[in-house]
């Protein structure tokens, strides 16, 4: 495994943003793991992982886009921390995006923040995680409905390797056959089991037997194979 996805891994736990236990997802499923960007809070953290989204966006898409674009809420803070740091790493100006849950009807009206779209954009989706892909179902019809654009993916930061809302192949495999774009991550779910299984960090054995087969077990139910 690269070294960055060790480290973004070690990140993750550090920034108390990937937390093993009993979770129940927005999707209703039962989950012994979970990831929520939300846990980045501070100005240090925000700027390592717009530098890790940053490279995995340029390393899958290289600088074929316009406009990064974070759906409420939690993307508004990826997209801006990742343009900042997609400038300063790559030297080209991108544009962010994001929507408002509420269409605002004074001053600066409309359903976007930053940057308006406009025909002919391409635009990549940012993401902290997606698990059965029902957030792009949401936010499609957005981005088609504010200007022809073309979307050139999807990037998240952790790859959950879980069935889609079809219940057979993986969320973004199923992303890419609905809607025709491709879907990466920073890392995938099997990497951070490779990463931290039986192996001490800081003092703690993080996912040791027993965490493991909770794991396996989730997998079993709900894994794309």
């Amino acid at each position: 495994m690269e070294a960055y996805k060790q480290e973004f891994i070690e990140f993750m736990v550090d920034s108390k943003v990937l937390k093993f236990g009993e979770f129940t997802l927005k999707s209703g499923r039962k989950s012994p793991f979970f990831m929520n960007a939300g846990a980045y809070v501070t100005g240090a953290q925000l700027k390592r992982l717009g530098e890790y989204y940053a490279r995995a966006i340029h390393d899958n898409y290289g600088d074929d886009f316009d406009v990064l674009f974070g759906p409420a809420y939690k993307g508004i803070p990826l997209s801006v921390a990742t343009t900042i740091a997609y400038s300063e790493l790559y030297g080209k100006e991108i544009r962010y995006c994001s929507n408002r849950k509420e269409v605002k009807d004074h001053g600066d009206v409309g359903i976007l923040l930053g940057s308006n779209l406009k025909d002919g954009d391409r635009v990549v989706i940012i993401e902290d995680v997606t698990t059965s892909g029902k957030s792009i179902e949401e936010t499609f019809p957005i981005l088609k409905a504010q200007a022809d654009v073309e979307i050139k993916g999807l990037i998240v930061s952790l790859n959950r390797m879980e069935k889609g809302l079809g219940g057979k192949e993986s969320a973004l495999a199923e992303i890419k056959r609905n809607y025709g774009f491709d879907a990466h991550a920073i890392v995938t779910m099997a990497e951070v089991v490779e990463h931290l299984y039986n192996r001490e960090y800081k003092g703690n054995v993080i996912i040791d037997d027993a965490m493991k087969t909770a794991i396996d077990a989730y997998y079993e139910r709900y894994g794309a194979r």
